[in-house]
């Protein structure tokens, strides 16, 4: 197996055993939490991830773009995180009365002070994950992601039980932080510094200042729905919506995020060796394949969302099943250039990566600020306006980067559109004939038996329109194959 299967091969894992048992550990919560005790920690697990960007300040990107790393700049980066992660820290800590305060919330106050606890934690294992990232080692990131989800569940779920309300997220989110860390000292490579160093911190500072402003950006136009729900429109609403994101995040925890530590590494790897020729054929290889996955996906949470929410949260989350309909529409256009961030960070192009995370962060502000009052749904509409407009921006700085033509890009995902309608039927039917107060073993019976018959017709669409799927199928059933025969044939 080459290397690049085999890094998406336990990419792949890592991210579907993370997403498995945070869908167990949201199952189990869901039902032993009300909305308003979830939105409280929402709201602080949003503000934190404001700051979590800022922690970084592009250390992981610098490591594994950086043509030739040396120990000064191992120290360099190492001394850049702490002194960066602990600042946050103190200024959450700082900040925690006055934002409990603003939001009239006062719960509020020692969630985030507990949480800032994670930033004097994380530093100590800033530099083994992105120098995995860049050897290509996810046998390792798997063990320390599973580790933090493991202990997350288990944290979560056994105080929840015992009557901890929202304070068992927050007691996992921290327990899951110290597991994590303790497995990436384990997994730690030899090479990597103990000490900080402060020779070569400017250029380390230089390259985050632009990493960290554009990531600023992004994660704030993320955040923005939330905190202006939470302030305008309520903490019941903000956990609502917040549900409704996380069914959305699904592929972007089932796909792109298993790729894009991949993805992003190989296209470094590519630009220090000096090969830039293949950027533009390459990214819409890639679209091809995304799109594939993620038209037919989107149709099927759009018209399944009611079964899956039900299965999921409960009855008592049935009110974003609306949003989810409406903003699967953005999230399946936005999904063909879902990875331009990466191909534009890899080639040097951040400056362009921070524009459009600017301009599309001011605008998804503004949409979400003049939608709010009118509730709910109407902020969901911004949010979909919101990301077409992204979608533009990122095809325009694509096209210059690598002549990216929209004709060329509409006949790369004509198949993934014919294969979308290829898994319509099912979902679609079922959709129409579901009645809206389902049976309590219906919705996975409905789920199982649609979701099926949509696989099976994706499968099928995948060779009849002789999709670029199909080769990576065949690859597969032939490794299995000589595998099995392999197995099968005596010593």
């Amino acid at each position: 197996m080459s290397a690049t299967r085999h890094s998406l091969l336990f990419s792949f894992a890592e991210k579907y055993t993370v997403l498995l048992l945070g869908m167990v550990a949201t199952m189990i919560l869901s039902r032993l939490l009300t909305p308003a005790e979830v939105g409280v920690y929402s709201l602080g697990a949003v503000l934190v991830a404001l700051a979590q960007v800022v922690r970084d300040f592009g250390v992981g990107q610098y490591l594994i773009q950086e043509k030739q790393l040396d120990m000064a700049k191992l120290r360099a980066a190492l001394a850049t995180s702490l002194l960066v992660a602990w600042l946050l820290a103190l200024l959450v800590l700082a900040a925690s009365g006055p934002l409990a305060s603003f939001y009239r919330e006062p719960r509020l106050r020692l969630v985030l002070q507990l949480l800032s606890i994670n930033f004097v934690l994380i530093p100590f294992s800033a530099l083994t994950m992105p120098i995995l990232r860049r050897q290509l080692r996810f046998r390792a990131i798997y063990a320390i992601n599973a580790a933090n989800s493991v202990t997350n569940l288990l944290v979560a779920v056994g105080l929840a039980l015992l009557g901890y309300s929202y304070m068992s997220m927050v007691w996992a989110a921290l327990a899951g932080s110290l597991a994590s860390l303790l497995a990436s000292l384990l997994l730690r490579p030899r090479e990597l510094p103990w000490l900080p160093g402060r020779q070569g911190m400017r250029t380390v500072a230089a390259f985050g200042a632009y990493s960290t402003g554009g990531g600023l950006i992004d994660e704030a136009s993320v955040a923005a729905p939330d905190l202006i729900i939470g302030k305008l429109i309520g903490i019941e609403s903000l956990a609502l919506f917040g549900k409704a994101q996380s069914v959305l995040n699904m592929f972007n925890q089932l796909i792109t995020s298993a790729i894009s530590p991949v993805v992003f590494p190989l296209f470094a790897a590519n630009e220090r060796a000096g090969g830039q020729g293949g950027a533009g054929p390459a990214y819409l290889r890639t679209v091809s394949y995304m799109t594939a996955l993620s038209w037919p996906f989107f149709f099927f949470l759009a018209c399944m969302a009611l079964p899956l929410v039900k299965l999921l949260y409960g009855q008592q989350w049935i009110a974003c099943v609306p949003l989810i309909r409406i903003m699967c529409l953005s999230s399946a256009v936005y999904s063909m250039f879902s990875m331009a961030r990466y191909l534009l960070v890899a080639t040097g192009k951040m400056r362009v990566q921070v524009g459009i995370d600017a301009w599309s962060g001011l605008l998804k502000v503004a949409l979400v600020l003049a939608a709010a009052p009118f509730g709910l749904v109407a902020v969901a509409w911004a949010v979909v306006l919101a990301l077409l407009l992204r979608s533009w921006l990122s095809y325009r700085s694509l096209r210059a980067a690598c002549n990216l033509d929209w004709r060329l890009l509409l006949r790369t995902v004509s198949k993934s559109l014919l294969l979308c309608a290829c898994t319509a039927p099912a979902p679609l039917l079922a959709s129409l004939w579901l009645p809206n107060d389902l049976p309590h073993a219906m919705p996975l019976l409905v789920l199982l038996a649609t979701g099926l018959g949509s696989l099976l017709c994706w499968i099928a669409g995948i060779f009849l329109l002789k999709h670029e799927l199909a080769a990576e199928f065949l690859l597969l059933q032939r490794k299995l194959a000589g595998k099995l025969l392999a197995a099968r044939t005596p010593p």
